[in-house]
């Protein structure tokens, strides 16, 4: 087995994509707008990515001899996301951004894309909160808005409230949102606000 070989199977066993490559010309594009409402501030880093999964990993990726089960292969793509306004972000993605190819040697690898989702901080530093969400591929491809709710408080920094020791601050914490405002305690309903993630197709 050669070494390249072997680095991607690491690779691959560790969650990245191998020796798997980018498709030249995508064509399948759609335009993604990520919407913010009643932040308590701006967010200056803001990070998008796209999910790319193998659908058919038992005939073209790594099998394992120890079981005999094979290596998931899936790529997390840069999805660039340009400010159009404190609260707007746009970006383009591709659905076809990932290149089916035959990279093991046992048939072609056939990818999908499976989701997009983004990450947002007030500064980038850190100790700050990291705001997150994601849009699985049918709902995104259809058209649908998709909003999760946050809470306030979180931003910049999940931390003390009140200064209540048995509260202490958490450093990088990862605050996902949920779905509906009724999901957070009373007292939480009316301190929230939302980011809300929407797709529309791009025709050639």
């Amino acid at each position: 087995m050669s070494r390249d070989l072997s680095n991607a199977e690491a690779d691959v066993a560790a969650g990245g994509r191998g020796l798997a490559t980018l498709n030249p010309a995508p064509v399948k594009a759609y335009q993604i707008t990520l919407r913010i409402h009643g932040a308590p501030g701006v967010f200056k880093h803001v990070r998008g990515s796209a999910q790319y999964d193998v659908v058919n990993e038992e005939q073209c990726g790594y099998i394992e001899p120890a079981t005999g089960t094979a290596s998931r292969i899936t790529s997390q793509e840069p999805l660039e996301l340009t400010r159009i306004s404190d609260d707007e972000y746009q970006g383009t993605l591709y659905l076809d951004r990932m290149q089916d190819q035959d990279y093991y040697g046992r048939g072609i690898c056939r990818w999908e894309f499976t989701g997009a989702g983004a990450l947002l901080k007030a500064t980038g530093a850190q100790e700050e909160t990291r705001f997150l969400t994601f849009v699985d591929a049918p709902e995104l491809v259809a058209g649908k808005t998709y909003t999760r709710y946050y809470p306030l408080r979180d931003y910049p920094r999940a931390g003390q409230l009140n200064n209540d020791p048995e509260l202490p601050a958490i450093d990088d914490y990862a605050a996902r949102g949920r779905e509906q405002p009724t999901e957070y305690a009373p007292k939480l309903q009316n301190q929230l606000f939302s980011i809300t993630v929407a797709a529309t197709e791009i025709k050639s």
